[in-house]
Formats: structure tokens, sequence, C-alpha cells
């Protein structure tokens, strides 16, 4: 029986970091009485930003992640992307919150670490072709 639980492990963080995303956008609407969008409000655009960005790029990795473990990725190599996957994740949305919207250290930091895990994580698949 195929295992990938290193994959679900990041998975799920990811999951509880989207929804604790999700929740703060929930919360903006709700307490500013907005049913779609950020009704004009630049902080409920930075949130759904956060959001969303999550939305856009943690999909993308966990795919590349998962195809890595299928093909037999060593455990460190696994833990050590899918780690900074987090933390940059993570960067990225308190960054992008902090800075509400401009520039700001974890943003930049954030992004910069999750395009590093999405090329590396790419460039492991597509050389597994050519070893395995």
């Amino acid at each position: 029986m195929l295992s990938v639980k290193i994959t679900a492990l990041y998975a799920g963080l990811s999951a509880l970091l989207m929804l604790a995303l999700a929740f703060r956008v929930v919360a903006f609407r709700r307490s500013n009485k907005v049913g779609l969008g950020s009704g004009g409000h630049h902080m409920g655009q930075v949130l759904v930003r956060a959001h969303a960005n999550a939305v856009e790029y943690v999909p993308l990795a966990l795919i590349l992640m998962l195809i890595a473990e299928i093909n037999g990725l060593s455990v460190v190599w696994l833990h050590c992307l899918g780690g900074a996957l987090i933390v940059a994740r993570a960067l990225h949305a308190i960054g992008l919150v902090a800075g509400k919207g401009g520039y700001h250290f974890g943003r930049f930091t954030g992004t910069s670490l999750t395009w590093l895990v999405i090329l590396v994580l790419a460039i492991i698949d597509i050389l597994a072709i050519f070893t395995g």
C-alpha cells in the first residue's frame, strides 16, 4: 500500500493555515457587513489577498511534493521542503497584513521562499524521469 504521510502532514498544516486566513476574511466581512469582496476597505483587500495567495500557491507545491514523495524523494528533503513551504506561507501572510499590502520583509521572504520550494520540487520531479 502506498504511503504519503509526509505530504499528508504538510497538506494538513497548510489546510490549517488556510483556514486561519479564511477565518480572518470572514471575521472582517462580518464586522464590516460585507457580503463579497472587501467592500472597498483596503484592509479587507489585504486579508482577501493573503488568503487567496495561499490558495494559489499551496496546491501546486503540494502536488509537486506528493509526486516527489511517490517517486521516493528522501524523508529529509521532503521535510525540509515541506517545512520551508509552511514557514514561507506564514511569513507571506504575516508580512502582507503587517505591511498593509505594501512592502514588508515577511511578504518578500515568504514569496521568494515559496517560489524556491516550487522550483526545487519541479526540478526534482523533472529529473526523476531521467534517474528513475
